[in-house]
């Protein structure tokens, strides 16, 4: 059987609750991020097992989770990251 189709669902999925979780992020829900850790590692074990020439084929697939996943780290930041005084000020303007 071929795993690269089901590689491909499974990153395909992982990228979709990425993309959930930064809409649920924006509009102030909290997210429980622990079901996408494990889909994430699943979908990186899968692949390191790979032929090389099938996972080669991954990488543009990979590298937008990858960005996808930067996002939502920024997300998370901002969101767990009160703004600091200057932050503050800053968005306040000149006194």
């Amino acid at each position: 059987m071929n795993a690269e189709p089901q590689v491909f669902q499974e990153l395909e999925k992982a990228t979709s609750m990425v993309m959930t979780a930064r809409r649920l992020l924006a509009t102030g829900t909290t997210v429980d991020l622990s079901a996408l850790e494990g889909r994430v590692r699943s979908v990186c074990e899968t692949v390191v097992e790979l032929p090389r020439e099938t996972g080669q084929d991954m990488i543009p697939a990979l590298e937008k989770l990858i960005a996808d996943l930067d996002r939502l780290a920024e997300l998370v930041t901002e969101r767990m990251e009160p703004p600091t005084a200057e932050t503050v000020a800053d968005d306040e303007g000149p006194a």
